[in-house]
């Protein structure tokens, strides 16, 4: 498990030299474009100083090490989800737009589930994010350790749902195709090798237009995570 102790959030930031004038921020910002466009894989500090017209030890000072880059990616992507107020939008409606922004936000990061779980996440937009969330949980009437679980439910249906749309369309891409190429290849074995029951699911899953069989099946998972909800806080 990474150790918590040494998260760049529990350590005191070291000021820069006075003639220094790559920032932070600087550092993130082609961090994510590198990200967003390479992957995990080919994001390195040395890479990353080039990409900036930098030297490594300019990088080295403000971020000492690959991690701490991992954990300020993290948290500068978890600061783009949109949490409403529950005054403006309601307990359901709320979590319905907090769930659909953070499903646009890892679609547009998809390397964000390869990373995530590998450290607590503890930054500031973290914290925002859980606070603004639990607000939305306490005003359906759910609070104490119940409404971390009640947030954590919501938060964990994304994550996996949206992980593994991910995953497919990294698959696709690693292999030159496209998303519907592999759902016919995928059809196509799946006639060889299943039962009938599992031939016609995948039919069902693999035909006409993947991309809203994705969104569909997201918006129904989420209906069904918000009813349960709904019930308990009803009933």
């Amino acid at each position: 498990m990474f150790p918590v102790k040494e998260s760049i959030w529990t350590r005191q930031p070291k000021a820069a030299p006075a003639r220094e004038t790559l920032t932070r921020e600087q550092i993130v910002r082609a961090a994510l474009e590198s990200l967003d466009t390479e992957g995990v894989a080919g994001l390195s500090m040395r890479k990353l100083a080039a990409k900036l017209g930098s030297g490594a030890t300019s990088v080295y000072w403000h971020v000492p090490t690959k991690d701490d880059l991992i954990d300020l990616l993290i948290d500068e992507v978890w600061g783009e989800i949109d949490i409403p107020e529950p005054e403006l939008a309601g307990w359901r409606s709320g979590l319905l737009l907090f769930a659909h922004s953070m499903r646009a936000t890892i679609m547009r990061h998809p390397w964000l589930p390869e990373v995530m779980y590998t450290r607590p996440s503890m930054g500031p937009n973290a914290m925002t994010m859980g606070t603004r969330g639990l607000a939305l949980i306490a005003a359906a009437g759910i609070t104490g350790r119940t409404a971390d679980f009640a947030l954590g439910t919501v938060m964990s249906f994304v994550l996996g749902s949206t992980g593994g749309e991910v995953a497919t369309r990294e698959m696709a891409r690693r292999g030159g195709q496209s998303l519907d190429q592999l759902a016919a290849e995928v059809r196509e074995r799946t006639e060889s090798i299943a039962d009938p029951i599992m031939q016609e699911s995948a039919r069902r899953r693999t035909t006409g237009d993947v991309d809203a069989m994705f969104y569909d099946s997201f918006t129904y998972g989420l209906d069904l995570v918000l009813e349960g909800l709904a019930a308990r806080v009803e009933g």
